[in-house]
């Protein structure tokens, strides 16, 4: 298995009584990692996409006589550990995890699902108090590097946090760029990473996209017109990094503004986007206020887009930048609710605003190599209005510091 980085989390997760749930998108690796935590740990193994499987643990009595049958005994001191693949569908799976867990300490559960939708709804209550939750996304940057045989750039990139900013220091060579480049252009889906060629990685792509959109958003859409969604989605693509006005889209896909607002909230909980709202020291406003939709994945962006073109042509460059560092901070488990966006009544935008319990952390992105006081203007006056120790400018490979302004390479976490 190529390596991913929550496998050790979830490992350590083994002597946990709560059940172990991984939720994430379709195709980024949850059945692998969940059969190598059964190959490291024991136990069985079940696919509840096969009826089946799903009839052998559908209900506490089924369960509980599948795995006497299989070697568990009651009175067993070790663990006897249960992976269940793909389970969101079935409300009574998650009522036969809560009984196992009320009644079996001994037996340990780890579980995946692809939609927060379908998880929400049969876990919210039966599983309250009885679960861990983690989330599990396309590759990050680091994993990307590990998938391209890549782990001697993927390890200085993990140094740089040794370098204090101060004199000016350009981190980035051309070759970790040019891998940069790749990423943020095609994503990072394993199968997409593990592709040689660009037919294979677009073959890849349309092959992820036709599996959700039949097995996911049909599902929670309850609805036939397809094409109308498939609209909504280039639309959202083309606009990617842009407030998204549910009327006039409604108006371009041909269907009405609470079903466009409905299909986004089922995009943004299969992992499909990701929805930034504005920050605003009235947080009434936020709830009223557009919201900025990016993909979560670069590489499907740029698939309903349709432009695979190198970064240096490209005039959309600056917003899949801005994508690809948004979804490197969720995938190092900033919670997306409290990534938001800046937009003051003079026009001044700033990228990101991290609204965090404990601190608020103004975070402007620019696609350049070297920087200019002009870039950092607008994040220099929110620092100073809102009395802010610092803000942070992430830029391509340079490391410096201009006052209470600091200006990091795109790989740093800020938090």
């Amino acid at each position: 298995m190529k390596k991913r980085i929550i496998f050790d989390k979830l490992l350590a997760e083994k002597s946990s009584k709560k059940a172990s749930i991984i939720i994430g998108p379709r195709q980024v690796g949850k059945t692998t990692i969940l059969k190598e935590l059964h190959n490291a740990l024991g136990g069985l193994f079940f696919d509840i996409d096969i009826f089946s499987d799903y009839n052998k643990v559908s209900n506490y009595e089924n369960a509980i006589n599948t795995f006497k049958i299989n070697g568990y005994k009651e009175n067993q001191k070790d663990a006897f550990y249960i992976f269940l693949d793909e389970f969101q569908r079935y409300a009574e799976i998650a009522k036969t995890i809560k009984s196992l867990y009320d009644h079996n300490g001994n037996i340990k559960v780890f579980a995946t699902g692809s939609s927060a939708l379908g998880i929400k709804s049969s876990i919210q209550e039966s599983l309250a108090g009885r679960k861990n939750i983690t989330y599990m996304y396309p590759l990050d940057f680091a994993e990307f590097l590990y998938f391209k045989n890549r782990s001697d750039i993927a390890d200085q990139i993990a140094r740089l946090p040794q370098i204090k900013s101060g004199d000016y220091f350009a981190s980035m060579d051309k070759e970790t760029y040019s891998l940069l480049n790749e990423f943020i252009v095609y994503g990072g889906y394993p199968e997409v990473a593990l592709a040689e060629s660009v037919e294979e990685k677009q073959k890849a792509l349309n092959s992820i996209f036709d599996l959700y959109i039949k097995k996911d958003f049909a599902e929670y859409a309850k609805t036939e017109k397809l094409r109308s969604a498939d609209k909504l989605m280039r639309l959202l693509a083309i606009n990617n990094g842009q407030a998204a006005n549910c009327a006039n889209y409604a108006s371009i896909a041909g269907i009405d503004a609470r079903t466009v607002s409905n299909y986004l909230t089922i995009l943004e909980e299969t992992f499909i986007i990701v929805a930034l709202r504005p920050y605003f020291r009235n947080k009434n406003k936020e709830i009223s206020k557009l919201s900025k939709i990016y993909f979560l994945d670069n590489g499907m962006r740029n698939f309903f887009s349709g432009g695979f073109s190198d970064l240096s042509s490209r005039a959309d460059a600056g917003f899949l930048f801005e994508g690809f560092y948004i979804s490197e901070l969720i995938k190092k488990a900033v919670d997306p609710e409290r990534i938001k966006y800046y937009r003051a009544k003079s026009g001044e935008e700033i990228d990101i605003i991290l609204d965090l319990p404990d601190a608020l952390v103004p975070i402007e992105i620019k696609f350049k190599k070297e920087l200019g006081l002009r870039d950092i203007s607008t994040i220099k006056r929110f620092v100073e209005k809102n009395l802010l120790k610092k803000g942070f400018v992430i830029a391509i490979g340079e490391l410096r510091e201009i006052g209470k302004i600091e200006v990091v390479d795109c790989f740093r976490n800020v938090v």
